[in-house]
């Protein structure tokens, strides 16, 4: 059950914050997403607090006109949790579940932003996540998920880009429990087999409902955490039981081309990505240096830029993506349409997708 106490970073098990505990790979964290339909602006936000490495980090990044502009920023936390600001850029909760605030103020970087999240729907519970590397913990955390709107301004160089939440809507996430963070394990478990992760997550705003579909998969391609919602603005959830999906992936990569999304006989979901790919990298996953939880020190900051014309997709700092797509949803016989990303992270084999070896791109 989630409450106004689970927007705020004191959790210390992977269960809502009525119970405690501890543990090294423990954190606490938000994600924030926000694109106008026609991908002309995309940004993301995140901060993670990591009590026993006692460390904070944050990152804030803007993509227009082919250029992913990233800030990014760490810090000792020194034991307080509740000071949700790393260098220049801050998280403030209004309104606990329902309105948050992103600034980012002056710093060596181009880009500015004053903007805030307005939940557009109650936020959702999704499953526990409890995946193990052999006889060890690899996983285990909840994550609460929450589509909404915009407002606000944010400034890069100069240009103003004003935010409107009719027009400019998005995602945010908070997520808690335990994943690798910091540096790396001095004895992981030994390998008995390739590594493998298949990640599909789709969160899509409707102009009347919100829906979110997701599915954590094994090598044959069976999902052990899978799950759909549908969320009527103003309206009760309807949850989907025995969900199957089918993905078709662009020639010679690992990137999803097309995604059909059975939900129930009356209710079907159909993604197609365009060319816009958000890197996340930008906000430290899977990056060698700003990767979640690492130290750097008292305080450090850090800008780059991302030419996306020239990405190879097959790197490791590009593999995790999330991809603007367009969405048509059918209930009941009648078809919405809307938009939202396809975030994706395949790494090893998916044998009933195509998908085999490490890297291997589909045919």
């Amino acid at each position: 059950m989630l409450t106004k106490g689970d927007d705020y970073p004191l959790h210390q098990t992977p269960e809502p914050i009525a119970y405690a505990d501890a543990e090294r790979n423990f954190y606490d964290r938000y994600f924030f997403n926000g694109y106008s339909a026609d991908g002309s602006v995309f940004f993301a936000a995140a901060m993670g607090i990591y009590p026993a490495l006692d460390i904070i980090d944050a990152s804030f990044c803007l993509l227009v006109d082919g250029v992913q502009h990233n800030v990014r920023a760490s810090r000792r936390m020194g034991f307080e949790r509740l000071d949700l600001s790393v260098g220049p850029v801050r998280v403030k909760i209004v309104e606990p579940l329902e309105k948050l605030r992103i600034v980012v103020s002056g710093n060596d970087s181009p880009i500015t932003a004053d903007i805030v999240f307005d939940a557009r729907h109650a936020p959702i519970e999704e499953p526990r996540f409890i995946r193990r590397n052999g006889p060890r913990i690899f996983m285990d955390y909840t994550r609460l998920t929450q589509n909404g709107g915009w407002s606000g301004t944010i400034s890069l160089d100069g240009t103003d880009y004003a935010l409107d939440p009719a027009t400019h809507r998005g995602t945010r996430d908070r997520s808690w429990g335990i994943r690798p963070v910091g540096a790396g394990d001095s004895q992981p478990p030994p390998l008995g087999a390739m590594p493998q992760f298949y990640w599909l997550w789709t969160p899509l705003n409707f102009d009347d409902h919100t829906v979110f579909f997701h599915s954590n998969d094994d090598g044959e391609g069976e999902g052990w955490n899978r799950r759909a919602v549908v969320c009527p603005v103003g309206g009760e959830e309807r949850e989907f039981d025995g969900i199957g999906y089918d993905v078709s992936y662009a020639s010679g990569t690992r990137r999803v081309e097309r995604l059909a999304v059975d939900l129930a006989e009356d209710a079907k979901l159909v993604l197609k990505p365009g060319d816009l790919n958000f890197y996340m990298s930008g906000l430290g996953y899977m990056h060698p240096d700003w990767g979640h939880g690492r130290d750097h020190g008292a305080f450090k900051t850090a800008y780059d830029a991302i030419d996306t014309a020239s990405v190879n997709g097959m790197e490791q700092l590009y593999i995790h993506i999330q991809a603007l797509a367009e969405a048509a949803l059918t209930l009941g016989g009648e078809e919405h349409r809307g938009t939202g990303v396809v975030e994706q992270l395949f790494i090893g084999p998916h044998a009933s997708s195509g998908l085999s070896g490490m890297m291997d791109p589909a045919g």
